[in-house]
């Protein structure tokens, strides 16, 4: 989701712009912005600096949790296991993900509803009517 936040705009943005404004709460670890990081590195050439910026920023506006406990579920990505854990670390009620491959099919985890973004922000603005 940060990633098409920052390179696409769209729905993703909408969702930052309403962590930037408090109006929902944002969680993440370290494993997710090295992941971050990394793509925007191979895949897009950013440098050092650029991504050190983006880190910073995306850490204004989100509590970055450590998680202790690990989860083995997705073993065609074991990164995506780091995105669970964050979300069962924190506690949270959704865990938002543009993932179609291996997160939104698993729809909810441990008590943690897996939404899309464009289903997450259409839950936000029903629920502020």
């Amino acid at each position: 989701m940060y990633l098409s936040a920052i390179l696409f705009g769209g729905v993703c943005a909408e969702l930052r712009d309403f962590a930037r404004k408090g109006k929902i709460e944002v969680f993440v670890c370290e494993a997710i912005l090295a992941e971050v990081a990394g793509v925007l590195r191979k895949k897009f050439g950013w440098s050092h600096y650029q991504i050190s910026l983006l880190l910073a920023e995306i850490r204004s506006f989100t509590t970055v949790i450590f998680p202790l406990k690990r989860v083995e579920v997705i073993k065609e990505d074991p990164a995506d296991n780091r995105v669970l854990e964050c979300a069962l670390e924190a506690g949270a009620d959704y865990l938002v993900s543009g993932d179609k491959k291996h997160l939104l099919p698993l729809k909810e985890f441990q008590g943690v509803r897996i939404l899309s973004p464009r289903e997450f922000l259409k839950l936000l603005i029903q629920q502020e009517l």
